[in-house]
């Protein structure tokens, strides 16, 4: 699979995908990078130690977050896009799900639209992605999960990946740009998650390289008791558990960490 001008080769092998949040609220680290110069040395350090592609991300999706307005959050990630794609040569990934914002990061070097809604919030963003022909990773989530409940998870979790998945063929995304995220953290109960995790090769039957993204997620902080800045070692539990199933990709805080995990799994496993 080609993501900007970077071949990943999937097979036993795992990535790892840095997070950068050019936000001041993100659940995580709001705040920390969302100036220019903080984010270019974080990206700078994230690249140093391993990371494959870096996730920028304009808007917090953290559990009961305020939405800013496309032009706010294209105010804040593409002179960083612009910035990163001038100093380093690394896939950049853009974290939004409006069709605007994409297209403005792809504009700017964006190699890959991470969309937290798969394809289900904003109608124009597949024909966004396949006009530009860049990948996409598209997760799994629902909007009224109150009203409407799973009733056997993993088989609503796969079904509404297809749906995703059918969106984007129909717009003309072609197989091959696709990634698959089943959403850890979002329209999920804490044993969905654990359930979600568990059964990671479930979604790989769907055909479509997977990316996990558990980092210091609530799922973790729930089962260890632990408040955001001590989950680091429940994350690479996770992301181990990604590298048994197989998943191609992790998305993380810790790019070190992760990296050093994954590589000590590949090397037991492989």
């Amino acid at each position: 699979m080609k993501i900007g001008t970077k071949e990943f080769h999937l097979e036993h092998k795992t990535y790892i995908m840095g997070i950068l949040n050019v936000t001041p609220d993100s659940f995580s680290d709001g705040g920390k990078w969302n100036r220019q110069d903080a984010a270019l040395k974080h990206t700078e350090q994230m690249i140093q130690e391993g990371a494959d592609i870096i996730d920028i991300g304009g808007e917090s999706t953290r559990p009961g977050y305020e939405p800013v307005l496309a032009e706010e959050e294209i105010e804040r990630v593409i002179p960083v896009i612009e910035k990163i794609r001038q100093h380093f040569d690394i896939p950049i990934s853009i974290d939004t799900y409006k069709s605007t914002v994409a297209k403005a990061a792809i504009a700017a070097g964006a190699d890959l639209v991470n969309d937290i809604w798969g394809l289900k919030y904003d109608a124009r963003l597949a024909g966004v992605i396949a006009d530009a022909g860049v990948a996409c990773c598209l997760m799994h989530n629902r909007s009224q999960i109150q009203e409407h409940p799973y009733e056997n998870f993993m088989e609503d979790l796969l079904m509404d990946l297809r749906e995703t998945v059918q969106i984007a063929k129909n717009a003309g995304i072609k197989e091959d740009r696709i990634l698959l995220d089943p959403g850890v953290g979002f329209a999920k109960s804490y044993e969905n998650n654990l359930e979600a995790l568990r059964c990671l090769e479930q979604c790989r039957q769907l055909g479509f390289p997977i990316l996990l993204g558990a980092s210091r997620k609530s799922v973790i902080g729930l089962t260890l008791d632990l408040p955001v800045a001590s989950r680091l070692e429940g994350t690479l539990v996770t992301t181990v558990f990604a590298v048994m199933k197989q998943c191609s990709f992790v998305r993380v805080h810790d790019v070190k960490e992760n990296v050093r995990a994954v590589r000590m799994a590949e090397a037991i496993l492989y």
